[in-house]
C-alpha cells in the first residue's frame, strides 16, 4: 500500500482558475474528504470556487463531465472522485474499464484536462488510507494536478485562442 505525501511548496498560482468537481454518491465519508482537500489547493492557487457535481454511481461520472465540459466552455479542468470496491463478480471490472474510456474520450473530444481519482480498490482499508485528514490525501494530489495542467494550458494556448 504505497503512498505519496503531497507538497504545497511549488504550487502555481492560477487566479481565477475555472474547475468542476463530479462525485460518487458510492462511499461519500471518503470522497467528500477528497474533495475538501481538493477545493483547499484550489483556493491556495487562487482559483474561484469548484460547483460539486454528485452523480449516482462512477459509471455516470463520464457523462455528468462531458455535460459539463459541453454547458460551460470557460471549465479549464474537470476533477473526479470514486471509489470502486472489487467485489465476487465482474461487475467492478466493467465499472472500472468503462469509467476510464469514457474519461479518455471526454478528454479528448471536449479538449478539457480531466484529473482523474476514481479508485478501484480490493477493500476500503486501501481508500482509507489515501482519505485521511494528512498529507497523502489523493485530493491533494487531485487539486495539484488541475493547477499544473491549467497553469500549463494557459502558458500553451492553441493558436488564435
Amino acid at each position: 500500500m504505497a503512498q505519496v505525501s503531497y507538497s504545497l511548496g511549488d504550487l502555481s498560482r492560477v487566479e481565477k482558475g475555472r474547475t468542476a468537481i463530479v462525485i460518487s454518491k458510492w462511499y461519500r465519508e471518503y470522497s467528500d474528504a477528497m474533495v475538501v482537500k481538493c477545493k483547499e489547493v484550489l483556493a491556495a492557487a487562487g482559483c474561484d470556487v469548484p460547483e460539486v457535481h454528485v452523480v449516482p454511481g462512477s459509471l455516470e461520472i463520464p457523462l455528468a463531465a462531458r455535460r459539463l465540459a459541453q454547458a460551460d466552455p470557460l471549465l479549464e479542468a474537470i476533477i473526479v472522485f470514486g471509489i470502486i470496491v472489487k467485489g465476487d463478480t465482474y461487475h467492478f471490472d466493467m465499472v472500472k474499464n468503462l469509467c476510464m474510456s469514457g474519461l479518455e474520450r471526454v478528454m479528448f473530444e471536449c479538449d478539457i484536462p480531466i484529473i482523474n481519482e476514481i479508485i478501484p480498490v480490493d477493500s476500503l482499508e486501501y481508500i482509507k488510507a489515501r482519505a485521511g485528514d494528512n498529507d497523502k490525501n489523493k485530493g491533494i494530489e487531485a487539486g495539484k494536478a488541475a493547477v499544473e495542467i491549467i497553469d500549463w494550458r494557459r502558458k500553451n494556448p492553441l493558436p488564435g485562442r
